[in-house]
This record gives structure tokens, C-alpha cells and sequence, in this order.
């Protein structure tokens, strides 16, 4: 996917009822698992996220919420991660 390999996105999963037949196209968010290469940088105020999440939005034309791997440490939202995650890009 072009889109990640411009904003040095190393790993990007699909989570959430998107990734389950939950999922309702006329109301629901997509939410993504994002890891960034480790020499990415950020910027300030995560300006480079912020980009990244608007382009994604962009593409799929409804609202995206982006949760960097990192970040997720609740046990129970650590859970769910693994049981709904669908890889869409490995570099």
C-alpha cells in the first residue's frame, strides 16, 4: 500500500467491528492498529499521525481512528486486539 510506505508506516491491522461481521457501513468507523518504522519521525504534535489518519479517512470516506501498538496496554482492549485484527500491511 502506497499510503504506507509514504508515512513509513512498518505494520498496519485492521481491529474493532470492522474487522468482524459486526461491522454496519452506514454508521461505523474504521479503527486501525498502526506501528511506524522506528526511524519515522513523528513530528511535533504528532503531525505526521495526524496526516496519516486524515489520508486514511480520506480513502475510505468515513471516519478513522487510529490506535498506535504501543499505546494499547489495557489488558481487556489487548483482548479484543487479538481477537479481531486483520493484517493489511507488513513492510
Amino acid at each position: 500500500m502506497d499510503l504506507c510506505r509514504r508515512f513509513g508506516v512498518r505494520r498496519l491491522e485492521l481491529i474493532g467491528s470492522a474487522a468482524t461481521d459486526a461491522f454496519d457501513p452506514s454508521r461505523s468507523d474504521l479503527d486501525f492498529l498502526v506501528e511506524f518504522l522506528p526511524e519515522q519521525e513523528l513530528g511535533p504534535w504528532l503531525r505526521h499521525y495526524f496526516a496519516f489518519q486524515t489520508e486514511l479517512a480520506q480513502l475510505f470516506g468515513r471516519s478513522v481512528d487510529l490506535v498506535m501498538a504501543e499505546a494499547a496496554k489495557n489488558p481487556y482492549f489487548r483482548r479484543e486486539l487479538e481477537r479481531t485484527r486483520t493484517l493489511l500491511y507488513a513492510a
